[in-house]
């Protein structure tokens, strides 16, 4: 279902089948649906770049949070069950304790979407923020792009 990463100026690729149930009336993609899918895409990039961890596993297991302060969306094309749902994913800037991720979804090579995602960091038992871990530093600093 996922694209491994090529390097800092390929982004990670994660692909979505969209399905008719995701669709409304007007045959097109349910507005709501479209967060649910570059959600999917964040936690795709996150599984592909610290060997299977997501949001579970970061949560669970490093019992690191990374809750939303931030979305936004640019509706560019209506997105159908047609073609596959491309979405490419990559982190544009990191902070001290936060992260922003770029995701821009296209179907048969037609931009759907363009998306801004924020998290922060935090001690997940706590829900206390805190600086981006330094293996995670590590991981992310050399794939950000603007």
């Amino acid at each position: 279902m996922t694209a491994p990463q090529a390097g800092a100026d390929t982004p990670y690729t994660h692909e979505i089948r969209v399905m008719w149930g995701d669709c409304d009336p007007a045959k097109i993609v349910f507005t709501a649906r479209i967060p649910w899918f570059a959600l999917e895409a964040i936690n795709g990039w996150w599984e592909n770049h610290l060997g299977g961890d997501g949001w579970y596993q970061m949560e669970l297991d490093r019992n690191m949070g990374t809750p939303f302060v931030h979305m936004s969306f640019d509706f560019k094309s209506p997105i159908t069950p047609r073609h596959r749902l491309m979405c490419q994913v990559w982190p544009s800037r990191l902070g001290g304790s936060s992260i922003e991720f770029r995701v821009d979804g296209y179907q048969d090579g037609v931009l759907c979407f363009e998306g801004r995602f924020v998290n922060v960091f935090t001690i997940a038992d706590q829900f206390k923020s805190q600086p981006a871990p330094p293996d995670i530093r590590a991981v992310v600093e050399p794939l950000i792009r603007p």
